[in-house]
């Protein structure tokens, strides 16, 4: 189900993720939630996740056990 607000993503996220990531996976998420819309509940939700993480993974990398905002090419 799409989320309403950064302070409704999973608390693994909002624990690790930065405020700005946080931003990203929600939109990504939400995104991809209506636009697959014709697939069953839990293969939409799984691919929700999936293109949110590739959102974030586009824009920060993971450093340890910290995420950081790539540098431009």
């Amino acid at each position: 189900m799409p989320y309403a607000s950064i302070d409704d993503l999973p608390p693994p996220l909002r624990a690790h993720l930065p405020p700005h990531a946080r931003e990203i996976y929600l939109a990504a998420f939400n995104s991809a939630w209506l636009q697959y819309a014709s697939r069953d509940p839990a293969q939409r939700e799984r691919t929700a996740h999936r293109v949110a993480w590739a959102a974030v993974k586009h824009k920060y990398q993971k450093v340890g056990d910290r995420w950081i905002v790539r540098k431009s090419a």
